[in-house]
C-alpha cells in the first residue's frame, strides 16, 4: 500500500523544491568523500581500493540513516512512520520529473525555439548541446527518456518491492554514484570504477525485466510491438551500456525511429552503434509519445510486482 501511495504522490507532485531529497544529500556525501579519498596522481591500485572505500561508506550512510529515520518515525507515531516511508519511497522515483523534463525540451522545439530546446535537453544529458539539430535535440530526448524508464522508475520500484524504502534508496546511492564518478575520462577511471560496475549490476535485472512491461505499455498504446520486439532481440546488445540497450532498444522500434548514432562530448565525437536502423529520424511528436510509453510502462512494472509480491507472500 506504501508503495502505491508513492507512486502516485510522485505522480502527483514529482520534487517539489520544499521536499527535502534524499539524492541532493547523497551527492553531497559523495563530493564530501571524494575530497578526503580521492588523491591526483595516485597508482591505479590505490584509486579503486579509494572508489571501493568511498562506496562502502555512501552506502553504509544511507542504509543506516534510512532504517533509523523510519524506526524514529515509527517510534513516535505509526501514521508517521507511513507518511515518512511513503515520502522516502517517493523521493526514489522520477517519473513526474522525466515527464516535466521532457515538456522542458519538447514545448520550444515544437514552438521554433531551437536555442532553448538545446538549453532544456542540456540539462539532462551529458552530450554537447550547443550545436544540435531539431532531430538531434528530439533524439537525445527520446534516448533520455527510455533510458531512465529503468534508473529513474522501473528499477527503484523493484528494489522497493524487494526491501521497501531502505534498499530503494541503497540503488539510488548506487546509481548517484555512478552519474558522479563513473566517467570513463582521467579522473575517474579508475576511482568510480566500483560505483560504474555496481550500477551496471544493480540495473541488470531491472533493466531486462522492464522490456515485457514496456512491450505491454506499448501494445496498449498501440505503437509498433513487433519492431519493438525485434529491436530489444537484435539491437539491444549493441548498446555500448549493458543496460541501457534494452529499454532505448524497445521505445527505438515501437516508435520507428532510430536511436544512437554521433555524439559529442566536450567536443569529441563518439559513435554508438544504431537501434532500429530502419526507422525514421526523430521528431518532437516522439518525445510526447515515448514519455507515455514511460508512464504507463511503469504503472505496469507496479501493478505486476504487487501482484507477484502478494502471491509470493501468500505461498510463504
Amino acid at each position: 500500500m506504501e508503495l502505491l501511495c508513492a507512486f502516485l504522490l510522485d505522480a502527483a507532485i514529482g520534487d517539489p523544491a520544499w521536499l527535502p531529497h534524499p539524492v541532493i544529500q547523497m551527492g553531497h556525501l559523495i563530493n564530501l568523500l571524494e575530497k578526503h579519498l580521492r588523491r591526483q596522481n595516485a597508482a591505479k591500485t590505490n584509486q579503486l581500493v579509494s572508489g571501493a572505500v568511498l562506496v562502502l561508506l555512501v552506502l553504509a550512510a544511507t542504509y543506516g540513516s534510512s532504517k533509523l529515520l523510519l524506526f524514529t518515525a515509527d517510534w513516535l507515531h505509526k501514521y508517521l512512520g507511513l507518511l515518512v516511508n511513503v515520502v522516502l519511497l517517493a523521493s526514489t522515483l522520477a517519473a513526474r520529473g522525466l515527464q516535466e523534463a521532457a515538456e522542458r525540451i519538447v514545448t520550444p522545439l515544437r514552438a521554433g525555439d531551437l536555442p532553448a530546446a538545446r538549453y532544456a535537453v542540456g540539462l539532462v544529458v551529458s552530450r554537447d548541446t550547443d550545436e544540435l539539430t531539431e532531430t538531434e535535440v528530439a533524439r537525445a530526448a527520446v534516448e533520455t527518456v527510455a533510458e531512465n524508464t529503468v534508473d529513474g522508475v522501473t528499477a527503484p520500484l523493484f528494489y522497493a518491492l524487494l526491501g521497501g524504502a531502505p534498499l530503494a534508496l541503497l540503488y539510488k546511492a548506487v546509481n548517484t554514484m555512478d552519474s558522479m564518478l563513473g566517467h570513463k575520462n582521467e579522473r575517474y577511471l579508475y576511482f568510480g570504477r566500483v560505483a560504474a560496475k555496481l550500477d551496471d549490476l544493480a540495473n541488470w535485472l531491472p533493466a531486462r525485466l522492464t522490456v515485457p512491461a514496456m512491450l505491454l505499455a506499448a501494445a496498449l498504446l498501440r505503437l509498433d510491438v513487433k519492431a519493438a520486439l525485434l529491436a530489444v532481440r537484435r539491437d539491444s546488445r549493441r548498446h555500448p551500456s549493458p543496460n541501457s540497450g534494452y529499454s532505448e532498444a524497445v521505445a527505438a522500434g515501437a516508435l520507428n525511429v532510430t536511436l544512437g548514432g554521433e555524439n559529442k562530448y566536450y567536443g569529441s565525437s563518439s559513435r554508438r552503434p544504431l537501434l532500429w536502423p530502419e526507422g525514421r529520424t526523430t521528431a518532437a511528436h516522439d518525445i510526447a509519445a515515448v514519455t507515455k510509453l514511460m508512464r504507463l510502462t511503469s504503472a505496469i512494472f507496479l501493478v505486476f510486482g504487487l501482484i507477484i509480491r502478494a502471491i509470493i507472500l501468500t505461498l510463504i
